[in-house]
């Protein structure tokens, strides 16, 4: 969950910023906003634009550019604002840079009172109280940078950190009380189907949970298909069966697995079919970890069309999040069910592959299927 323009809720934990407490700027008055202006104040630069009506265009306070004559300015809190009353953005100062980082980083510091007060309900009402701001628009500025909710993203940080607890060894208890979570009964309620298993499970590796796997052929060379009893965990691609079965080993280090070809075979065949240009049958049980993000991103991959692409920065916008293109491609790398989730339908904007975590000739290989 870091930011820089590109924000996502594992990126955003990863950012030294200092636990201070913050309020919101208090709004100022036009006279001292026209002061901002004659001064360049770059601490204002977020906060307002000014619109010059000889010029129709609209700056941050800190633009280079030769002052205008205060009887031809007009203050607008939001570039949306300034637009709507017909005025088009400086090519010179780019006053939307401006307000995209005042709003990342305003919420970059939710994040952080959020993750300071992980052992303790942080109701919306609460946050506007403490960020100087109503709920309603707190939970919609903060919504429209991460594409997900205050609430969630405290989910997820108390998921990360229980996760982390327990593969470091603490006990289940220890783990839940140190990640926030009230209660053992809360625990599991909330956390089971995240972790695809119990959190004694996950943190013994996933131990007495048996994944039964099958390698088979495949147009791309060997494939290994994993399930836990609820579904499908893992698709890899490979050269040899020894390679998949090591690969799952890294991925489930304590688990029972258990070869099981006769089980597995009529899911198998289903991918096989839908690699050869069948559409994928919608009842193929999924059982993947994932972050509130990472969600997000492989429902929306699931909708692109059989032998269609998307581009990362469309599929940034397609769930709302048009500046997190570097977020959306790691999601798409870290995707543990290839095929299943289709993270291959997604390239470069020039039209060029890019990167694909089994390899760029596989990539290559099913997008040419897919067009057959």
């Amino acid at each position: 969950m870091t930011t820089n323009a590109i924000l996502d809720a594992e990126r955003l934990n990863e950012m030294p910023v200092p636990p201070t407490r913050t309020t919101a700027r208090p709004a100022i008055a036009d006279n001292e906003r026209w002061n901002a202006v004659t001064a360049r104040d770059r601490g204002q630069d977020g906060t307002f634009v000014f619109a010059v009506s000889s010029t129709g265009v609209y700056c941050r306070p800190s633009c280079p550019a030769r002052r205008p004559q205060r009887k031809n300015v007009q203050f607008f809190l939001t570039t949306d604002e300034a637009e709507r009353a017909g005025y088009r953005a400086c090519l010179r100062c780019r006053p939307k840079a401006a307000r995209q980082n005042t709003e990342a980083d305003a919420v970059k510091k939710i994040c952080r009172f959020i993750e300071q007060h992980l052992d303790e309900p942080v109701p919306l009402a609460r946050l506007g109280k403490e960020f100087g701001q109503s709920p309603f628009h707190l939970q919609r500025r903060f919504r429209a940078v991460l594409g997900i909710t205050p609430r969630e993203y405290a989910d997820a940080c108390r998921l990360g950190l229980l996760k982390r607890n327990l593969q470091a060894g603490d006990s289940v208890t220890r783990a839940m009380y140190d990640a926030g979570y009230g209660s053992s009964s809360r625990l599991y309620e909330r956390t089971a189907s995240q972790l695809g298993m119990s959190p004694d499970k996950y943190r013994r590796g996933a131990v007495a949970a048996a994944i039964r796997y099958t390698c088979v052929d495949s147009p791309l060379g060997r494939m290994l298909i994993a399930a836990t009893e609820r579904g499908i965990c893992a698709i890899q691609f490979g050269g040899t069966d020894g390679e998949l079965i090591a690969g799952l080993r890294r991925e489930f280090p304590f688990a029972v697995r258990k070869a099981d070809d006769g089980g597995l075979r009529s899911w198998a065949g289903a991918l096989l079919k839908h690699m050869r240009g069948k559409h994928l049958d919608s009842s193929l049980p999924l059982d993947i970890r994932a972050t509130a993000f990472q969600r997000r991103v492989w429902t929306y991959l699931q909708s692109i069309p059989f032998g269609t692409t998307q581009s990362y920065s469309e599929v940034a916008k397609g769930i709302g999040r048009p500046t997190a293109v570097r977020a959306v491609a790691r999601a798409c790398a870290t995707n543990p069910v290839a095929v299943a989730v289709p993270c291959h339908r997604v390239v470069r904007e020039d039209g060029s592959l890019g990167g694909y975590r089994w390899g760029i000739e596989r990539k290559q290989a099913l997008l040419q299927l897919e067009s057959q």
